[in-house]
C-alpha cells in the first residue's frame, strides 16, 4: 500500500496485454453478490458526505443525543436528526431512548473499526 505515486505521464496499465486466468477465476469466485455490494456501496456514501462522517467519529467517543451533535457540528437540529436517519437505515448509528432524550450511538463495533481503520489508512 506504501507505494509512491506514478509522477509519470505513463498510463497505469501493462506493458504486455496478458490475462492471468487464475487471478481473474479466483476474483470471479471471491466476488461479492450485487445486494452486499450494492450496500457496502450505499454505506461507502453515506461516509463520505462530511457532515456524516463528523457525526459517526463523534460517536466514535460515546453516545451522544441531537442537541449535542447539533452544538459539535454548528448545525439545525432538523439537518442533524435528518442525517442520523439516513445513518441509522444503513446501520451505522442506532438510537436509545432514556426518558425524553433519544441518544445515538455507533450500531456496533464494526462500524468502530471502519472509522478507525480508515483513519490510520489516512495517517499513514
Amino acid at each position: 500500500m506504501n507505494q509512491p505515486p506514478n509522477h509519470t505521464n505513463q498510463p497505469e496499465t501493462c506493458r504486455v496485454r496478458i490475462v492471468h486466468l487464475d487471478r481473474v477465476e479466483k476474483a470471479r469466485q471471491e466476488a461479492v453478490d450485487n445486494p452486499e455490494l450494492q450496500r457496502l456501496t450505499l454505506t461507502y456514501k453515506a461516509l463520505a458526505d462530511p457532515t456524516r462522517l463528523k457525526m459517526v467519529m463523534a460517536l466514535l467517543g460515546g453516545e451522544m443525543c441531537v442537541c449535542d451533535l447539533a452544538a459539535f457540528l454548528d448545525l439545525t437540529e432538523s439537518a442533524v436528526s435528518h442525517q442520523l436517519r439516513r445513518l441509522k437505515d444503513l446501520a451505522l448509528v442506532k438510537s436509545r431512548r432514556a426518558g425524553q432524550i433519544l441518544f445515538y450511538s455507533l450500531d456496533d463495533a464494526h462500524v468502530a473499526d471502519l472509522l478507525k481503520i480508515g483513519l490510520e489508512h489516512v495517517r499513514e
